[in-house]
């Protein structure tokens, strides 16, 4: 059976990060969405997303498909019930299409004519940005559980101290000398080729991925992810950051998501508890507006390739758009459009040229090309928000 992956409704309470990916690539847990689908079904899938990001993330379609909704994490009873859907067949949860059967004649789906599944099991559900920290913790035991069954860890070094050892698994070329690594609220995950410098403390559920660094003496509370080939140090609570992002130094990242490229520079703090502890709200790209997140912890949202300069300060539940960058004095606004350049006395555009300069540098030291997809992509963003900015 060919498996494609939509986006579904959700994609626009997921901005600013599915500006530049499908909802399948974002990250919650150690693995993407699209991930932890393609290691549940066995094989690959493909993508239907907005037409801009098609090139870089092609549909293949076939005779017989499986169409899955992207917000929708799986599980093993979700994934049976999927794999023996069979022709006008539909999987719902409430209204919601989970998954459906088309077929490649198929010009539109008339859901009336399917014969509908009710799933009414736990399944986790990524519908807004604040889903990726807030359900990280529950995602990460998931993937846990499915990456290292039947699997023996790499034996843990002398020098580090361990709480709930069992809890703990290490990927082969993983370092980590003389660290404190307590896993008795949740597991922790030392990926491929990542390491753990001296000093550290860390608390799970934890995922470190694949060539990722945690720098001497960081301070470490879960659930928190950090991407494949980013780096961290300072103080992290209850945050995901995508892959090839850099917090790596002092300061404070909580109750927040980083896309991909992202930079925050030395002494870089955000707030996710208001002052009057009240809930937060966050910019809502579909309402142009701020909206009730229902939470009282939120921190920052910051889209792929933004960066900010030493002791930037964020407010709470601030969203920075794609692209931007931010520096100097004070507080800057709890919004922050894609391409923007400057911080609280006023922001400019930051113009394609020049933005895709840095990119270029920024992902030739992953050994990463930049490409004209990207690129295609980007200018794409900046056209896309530019009402959002006033010059």
């Amino acid at each position: 059976m060919n498996y494609i992956l939509f986006d579904g409704p959700s994609r626009n309470n997921l901005l600013p990060f599915t500006f530049t990916r499908p909802v399948a690539d974002i990250r919650v847990g150690i693995l993407t969405i699209r991930e932890k689908w393609e290691k549940f079904l066995g094989c690959t899938t493909t993508t239907i997303t907005e037409d801009y990001l098609s090139n870089k993330y092609p549909m293949v379609e076939m005779d017989e498909n499986v169409m899955i909704n992207a917000s929708f994490l799986p599980n093993m009873e979700l994934v049976e019930i999927i794999k023996n859907l069979k022709q006008n067949q539909a999987v719902f949860e409430d209204e919601d299409v989970i998954a459906f059967f088309s077929t490649e004649t198929q010009e539109e789906v008339n859901f009336d004519s399917y014969e509908a599944i009710e799933f009414n099991s736990d399944v986790i559900k990524i519908e807004h940005t604040w889903d990726i920290f807030s359900k990280n913790g529950e995602a990460l035991q998931e993937d846990f559980n499915l990456i290292t069954k039947g699997r023996d860890s790499q034996p843990l070094p002398e020098t580090v101290h361990c709480i709930n050892a069992k809890n703990i698994f290490i990927e082969e070329g993983a370092k980590v000398e003389i660290a404190v690594l307590n896993a008795s609220k949740g597991p922790i995950y030392i990926g491929k080729d990542a390491e753990i410098m001296e000093a550290c403390s860390i608390r799970g559920p934890f995922a470190l991925c694949e060539n990722a660094i945690v720098k001497m003496g960081a301070k470490i509370y879960g659930p928190t992810t950090v991407g494949p080939y980013s780096t961290v140090g300072g103080e992290v609570n209850n945050s995901v950051i995508f892959g090839y992002s850099n917090k790596g130094h002092d300061g404070y990242l909580g109750s927040s998501v980083l896309g991909e490229w992202c930079n925050l520079g030395a002494d870089t703090n955000n707030s996710n508890l208001k002052n009057n502890y009240a809930q937060v709200r966050i910019w809502d790209y579909n309402t142009e507006s701020f909206a009730k997140t229902g939470l009282q912890f939120c921190g920052l949202m910051m889209g792929d390739h933004s960066k900010c300069g030493i002791n930037t300060m964020f407010n709470t539940g601030t969203v920075v758009g794609v692209s931007a960058n931010i520096f100097g004095s004070g507080f800057p606004r709890n919004f922050v459009p894609s391409f923007s350049w400057g911080g609280n006395k006023g922001f400019t555009t930051y113009l394609t040229k020049k933005a895709f300069e840095v990119a270029k540098i920024v992902m030739a030291r992953k050994n990463i090309e930049f490409t004209e997809q990207d690129a295609a992509i980007l200018t794409h963003v900046f056209e896309d928000t530019k009402t959002f900015r006033r010059d």
